[in-house]
């Protein structure tokens, strides 16, 4: 996520703005269940190189929970984050939604982070934000550090970038279409870049330009082509549009820290959960659009197997990644799938809640781990028991502190930007 990015994203991952209490409890439940599911798996699988690496080399080259959680996250962004522009039918406020549902715990995690390398007490400030801080400050607040070619403040804020490029193209598409997020035509079109991605080189942009030249260039297009889409004409926002669409198949497709099929693959991800929502709410039944989405996970594992990973590593590293990246893939449709058939039943309440706090989660256990690799660093010398017990207290502490996080800053937050909001659209 989360991330919402985790995006509940992704990327994190993002719950919804609010609609009346009972209203959202039917929209959402099964949406809030499958985010806690997410979460639990990507906690887990940071937790397990501090806490049980006997269960990272048994598993992690079959699965990677990690992965797994994670699609899950963007394929609920994909689900809900169009159909929260549609339904506002402002730009100006999906954006204002977006920006105080993220930003304001993202920066107190940012400072967190910043502050945990600097003093070298859990983890060291990587060398690159170190040596360049404006570059890479910059770079994170437009949230597209990932495809900036600039490591992360905080590990899982890779996910956030998927979920901003994901907010670009939705937003692009949704201007130029009139009004509607496009959907069929854009899942194909990633998913023809997919197959193509092999092709394509990881980080071009930044080896040929340098950080100092791209960081800079990339930010102006943003924040410009947003400008033009919320303040300006028809013409201007039209532009606005096709810059933003532009400068995001430009980052994914050349400058990928991961490589282009694999970004690729996410974002086709998720636009296929825009799709799966188009057929749930009887908006399209065409049967492109269906063969679209059955060919999502398809073809990202088949990607999978053919490309590979796009950095060296030896045969049994490249043919564990195919199969880890390949069963985390096809387990978060699973999970997905299984979800919408249980949309109407009664789910578990504390995965419920665990999904309506998923974003404090996410971007707060990696402190958590960081400190518990300091503490704990050589697990295979302490006993089970008491890596079980670890396990089950660091899990308290950051679900405890991702519920006072929820209260006091992002609900807070997202009040604010609700008045914000009202205030605008009253003038």
């Amino acid at each position: 996520m989360s991330t919402n990015l985790v995006s509940r994203e992704n990327g994190g991952r993002q719950t919804e703005d609010p609609a009346p209490e009972s209203r959202r409890d039917r929209r959402q439940t099964w949406l809030d269940a499958l985010r806690g599911v997410a979460v639990l798996a990507v906690l887990f699988e940071h937790l397990l190189d501090p806490l049980f690496p006997e269960v990272r080399a048994a598993v992690s080259p079959w699965f990677d929970f990690g992965q797994y959680g994670v699609m899950v996250f963007f394929l609920v962004s994909g689900y809900v984050v169009p159909a929260s522009l549609e339904r506002r039918g402002s730009v100006a406020g999906f954006w204002l939604g977006r920006l105080f549902r993220i930003y304001p715990l993202w920066i107190v995690v940012a400072v967190l982070g910043t502050v945990f390398g600097l003093v070298r007490v859990y983890s060291v400030l990587p060398a690159q934000l170190a040596e360049q801080p404006v570059t890479a400050a910059v770079a994170h607040l437009t949230m597209l550090q990932d495809f900036l070619q600039v490591v992360s403040v905080v590990n899982v804020f890779w996910t956030l970038s998927y979920e901003m490029v994901f907010y670009l193209l939705v937003t692009a598409t949704f201007v130029i279409g009139r009004r509607r997020v496009g959907t069929t035509g854009t899942l194909a079109l990633l998913l023809a870049g997919v197959l193509a991605g092999g092709a394509l080189p990881a980080g071009a942009l930044s080896r040929a330009l340098g950080g100092d030249v791209v960081v800079p260039a990339v930010t102006v297009v943003m924040v410009a082509g947003l400008a033009m889409i919320l303040g300006g004409a028809r013409r201007a926002r039209l532009c606005g549009a096709i810059a933003i669409a532009v400068l995001a198949v430009v980052l994914v497709a050349v400058n990928s820290r991961i490589g282009a099929w694999q970004s690729l693959a996410i974002l086709a991800t998720m636009f296929a959960g825009t799709a799966l929502y188009r057929l749930d709410q009887g908006q399209d039944r065409r049967w492109a659009t269906k063969v679209a989405i059955v060919l999502t996970p398809v073809v990202s594992v088949a990607a999978a197997v053919w490309f590979g990973p796009g950095w060296g590593m030896s045969e049994g590293q490249a043919l564990a990644f195919r199969w880890s990246w390949s069963a985390a893939v096809v387990a978060a449709w699973l999970t997905f799938l299984a979800g919408r058939l249980l949309r109407s039943a009664v789910l578990p309440r504390l995965l419920v809640r665990l999904g309506l706090i998923s974003y404090s989660v996410y971007l707060l256990h990696p402190l958590a781990v960081q400190a518990l690799r300091r503490l704990v660093p050589y697990p295979a010398q302490v006993g089970l028991p008491a890596r079980i017990a670890s396990l089950m207290a660091v899990s308290a502490v950051v679900v405890g502190c991702a519920a006072l996080s929820y209260r006091f800053i992002e609900r807070p937050a997202q009040a604010l930007g609700r008045r914000v909001i009202r205030a605008r659209t009253a003038a």
